[in-house]
């Protein structure tokens, strides 16, 4: 696995992705509409990092493809735990599979023969803009959702003219 193919690109997005807004979320004191929507944005970075892995195989199946495949079921369980108005395991599933993805993360940046620490050395200004870009998306994403969920329903069909 030498170059950035379309899937580990993906993959490598959507992780940014959930590594920036985990602890946004995380570390939110509210619980409204815009944790909700937040939530289902990360959910959806989640699973596109999950199955996409599966794509992601040179070497055949490793201990990285078993941790997608649990943090699948995590994210079942969550959803699960929240509908049923279990907010702790709602929280122990979600915080769970982000210390998984930054696990997944760390061994992925510190491991030499790994795509991540090759293209910081071949690379370095590519990776840094790439790192700031996803960061400056979440935090737009993030500000926008928290600023429009602040406002009345009648108040935001006004502004879009409905």
């Amino acid at each position: 696995m030498d170059t950035f193919t379309p899937v580990i690109t993906l993959h490598a997005l959507a992780a940014s992705y959930v590594l920036v807004l985990g602890p946004l979320q995380i570390l939110r004191r509210r619980r409204d509409l815009a944790h909700r929507v937040l939530g289902t944005t990360w959910l959806i970075a989640m699973l596109t990092v999950c199955i996409s892995s599966f794509w992601i195989a040179p070497d055949g199946f490793s201990w990285l493809h078993g941790l997608s495949i649990w943090t699948l079921v995590c994210m079942v369980a969550a959803i699960a735990g929240i509908r049923a108005g279990i907010v702790s395991i709602h929280r122990g599933f979600m915080v769970g599979s982000y210390l998984g993805t930054l696990a997944a993360f760390t061994f992925a940046a510190l491991v030499p023969s790994r795509l991540i620490p090759q293209l910081l050395r071949s690379e370095p200004l590519v990776a840094a803009a790439t790192a700031v870009g996803v960061v400056v998306v979440v935090l737009i994403v993030h500000l926008s959702v928290v600023r429009a969920a602040g406002r009345s329903p009648q108040r935001m069909l006004d502004e879009v003219g409905a």
